[in-house]
């Protein structure tokens, strides 16, 4: 009779350890999912930001190069494309269109040196080139925290916790090898 106590001791002591890493396994879970959901927001502001300043460069081209009307659709309705994106996936193919039609734009000012030469349009340039490269180390950074997520969820014994409580995997955000080049805003 004087062993059953130490056996519930013992017991009890299992119990708690097994509560507590189940608790830290939870809890690093929903931090990596919280994770990559503010890298996505990080992305999220930079595309935004690329949006907003897609228009004005739009419209400063079309001051010195009105008959090119067709980059200029293409590169609204790229636009239009990527903003009304929903997931993952599609912002993925939406932002390979997009970069396309903004190389093309590029090009079709390649023609015009007093386009080249204008102030505001150097300046949507730079500030463009500027929010590719933060576009760039944002995806980096949210693929990085999917990696980091879709492990957890994978791999032993964080995927039982991960199945019970609906952590599901996430997408990376990728781009194609043409577009993974930087939009050239060179003249």
């Amino acid at each position: 009779m004087g062993w059953i106590l130490p056996c519930i001791g013992a017991v009890g002591l299992l119990v708690v350890v097994v509560a507590a890493a189940v608790i830290g396994i939870y809890n690093r879970l929903v931090t990596l999912r919280n994770r990559v959901d503010n890298a996505w927001s990080q992305i999220d502001v930079q595309l935004r930001r690329r949006y907003d300043l897609i228009p004005n460069l739009v419209e400063t081209v079309k001051a010195y190069a009105a008959h090119e009307r067709e980059a200029f659709e293409a590169v609204t309705a790229a636009r239009t494309a990527a903003m009304s994106a929903e997931t993952v996936a599609e912002h993925s193919e939406a932002e390979n269109m997009l970069s396309s039609t903004l190389k093309s734009l590029f090009a079709v000012a390649e023609a015009y040196p007093d386009l080249k030469a204008n102030q505001n349009f150097m300046m949507l340039q730079e500030e463009l080139s500027g929010t590719e490269s933060k576009i760039a180390y944002a995806r980096q950074f949210y693929n990085d925290s999917v990696m980091s997520y879709n492990t957890a969820t994978q791999t032993f014994p964080s995927n039982v916790l991960a199945g019970m409580f609906g952590f599901t995997q996430r997408d990376y955000f990728e781009i194609e090898e043409a577009a993974a080049e930087p939009v050239k805003v060179q003249f």
